[in-house]
């Protein structure tokens, strides 16, 4: 599909680019690395979830981009909302939950690959409370390029609106990018993840992940079960071994792996992202904006925050 979209009743506001459903919080970063969570003395504060971590990627990247997600009424959320409007994010679908708090996550870091998470988002949180009826969707339709998750799958209401805003964008002119984000805590089962991705997979034009996610998704080593749904593109991520990217027509273009010294591999996945559609945008196909994609990831890899970490164009030259 093309990324211009057709002038429309439905324009896209303010001549966004690009907008980014799904989780926003905070993100508390142990000062101590490889240090149980129970013993770190003091955390970094960040702004972070995919929503916001892709938003800041992109806005770093010179793209015009909104975010639709939620945050609480509280100090956490308008910690949210000022960084990311410093950073250039249309904020005006970024709601505020009146009850429930800013979704909180607090991380332990064991470099080189493990990075538990300890999420504070159960039972419930403000951007799982997005609702179908409390979205523009004629406006999120007409934007060129959007980004849902599989985290905006594993509770209602958000299932329902992450599913309106992929459906109102099916069959149009912009691309609807659909990224794994795999988080097995937040799931209660397995097949129900793995049945809300097939459905959101046959209406999105894209579909990102890593191995872990395809997998749980779709089963090991079965890129190609993506592709059955109708995605004209799966981009693999392997980590510190690169990524694939897995054709419609049967090609595959293998990304080689940009090392770098890891520090936290939180948020890598949200800059490849972040650059994937900047490169997208900006008329790359798929396998060239994946190695750009992947310059990214390792940019933030080598660093420990996330939101702060997204790289601008000059680091990526």
């Amino acid at each position: 599909m093309s990324l211009s979209a057709d002038p429309s009743p439905n324009a896209a506001p303010a001549g966004i680019e690009a907008v980014v459903m799904g989780r926003a919080g905070v993100d508390l970063y142990p000062m101590q690395l490889e240090t149980p969570l129970e013993e770190v003395e003091g955390f970094h504060k960040y702004v972070g979830g995919f929503a916001a971590n892709v938003a800041t990627g992109l806005a770093r990247l010179g793209v015009r981009v909104a975010i639709v997600s939620a945050v609480g009424d509280d100090g956490h959320g308008r910690f949210v909302r000022r960084f990311l409007e410093s950073e250039g994010v249309d904020c005006r679908w970024l709601s505020v939950h009146p009850t429930l708090r800013t979704a909180l996550a607090f991380c332990e870091a064991w470099p080189p690959d493990r990075f538990p998470i300890t999420f504070y988002r159960t039972p419930t949180c403000p951007d799982w409370e997005l609702t179908p009826a409390g979205l523009d969707l004629g406006a999120i339709a007409a934007v060129p390029l959007a980004y849902v998750s599989g985290t905006g799958l594993a509770r209602e209401p958000s299932r329902l609106a992450t599913m309106a805003v992929v459906e109102a964008r099916a069959g149009g002119a912009g691309r609807t990018v659909l990224d794994l984000d795999w988080r097995a805590m937040l799931w209660a089962e397995r097949t129900d993840y793995a049945a809300a991705i097939g459905v959101c997979a046959r209406m999105a034009d894209l579909v990102l992940g890593s191995d872990e996610e395809i997998a749980a998704a779709v089963g090991a080593n079965a890129p190609e079960r993506l592709l059955a749904y109708g995605a004209e593109a799966v981009v693999q991520k392997h980590g510190p071994d690169g990524a694939t990217v897995h054709g419609r027509d049967g090609g595959r273009d293998r990304i080689p792996p940009y090392p770098v010294e890891v520090v936290n591999g939180l948020g890598a996945g949200d800059a490849f992202a972040a650059a994937l559609g900047w490169r997208l945008l900006r008329g790359d196909a798929p396998a060239q904006a994946a190695g750009v994609a992947n310059r990214a990831g390792a940019h933030v890899a080598a660093r420990l925050g996330c939101s702060l970490a997204m790289p601008y164009e000059g680091d990526l030259a």
